[in-house]
């Protein structure tokens, strides 16, 4: 899905204008950004949180030359899915998740 295909959904299920919805889904897209620049945590409970991670500098390689490279310390975006989201997913598409595992009945003695 790409964020134009995100907009129309928004705009076909909030029955809003396209527009209105293309406002809705930057200003979400821009607050994760901003709190995550800030290194502030987001979360949004049944779907994930979102991070940031310290990523210390290392030496590389280049792969076309070989040659070391220096690469620098950095901070990069992490996302943690909730338990709710990773069970929807594995539970497939569109289905409910499957019912818990049944016990066997008690066998009864046979005469």
């Amino acid at each position: 899905m790409t964020k134009a295909d995100l907009i129309d959904e928004v705009s076909r299920l909030a029955e809003l204008t396209r527009k209105d919805s293309e406002v809705i889904v930057e200003t979400i897209f821009d607050s994760v950004v901003r709190s995550l620049r800030a290194g502030d945590k987001i979360e949004i409970r049944g779907f994930g949180s979102f991070r940031t991670r310290q990523r210390k500098p290392r030496v590389g390689r280049n792969p076309k030359t070989g040659d070391r490279v220096e690469v620098p310390a950095k901070k990069i975006p992490f996302f943690k899915p909730s338990k709710e989201l990773k069970d929807i997913v594995n539970s497939g598409e569109g289905s409910t998740p499957p019912p818990p595992a049944a016990t066997p009945a008690p066998s009864t003695p046979s005469v």
